[in-house]
């Protein structure tokens, strides 16, 4: 996976300013202790990282037309004709 282009190695400490949840506070101080914590941990992250205006990048566009495909696949073949022959 690539760099994020923000620093979130502290976001714990940051987000505790934000919440007076005693379910919250005690996540962040203990960890989650089961799946359901995880789930949860994984929102409070996603809520941090908007309040603070972080987005993930764009996925990379990797689409290609039939026609692209067809004609890559008609090199190969030709190659491996030419090969074998």
């Amino acid at each position: 996976m690539s760099e994020k282009p923000y620093d979130d190695s502290n976001w714990r400490e940051e987000y505790k300013g934000y919440t007076s949840s005693k379910y919250e506070l005690d996540l962040l101080e203990n960890g989650p202790k089961s799946l359901a914590a995880s789930w949860m941990m994984g929102a409070m992250h996603g809520k941090w990282r908007k309040m603070k205006g972080y987005k993930y990048p764009e996925p990379p566009d990797c689409q290609s037309s039939m026609s692209e495909f067809f004609t890559k696949q008609d090199e190969y073949t030709q190659k491996g004709d030419r090969a074998q022959g």
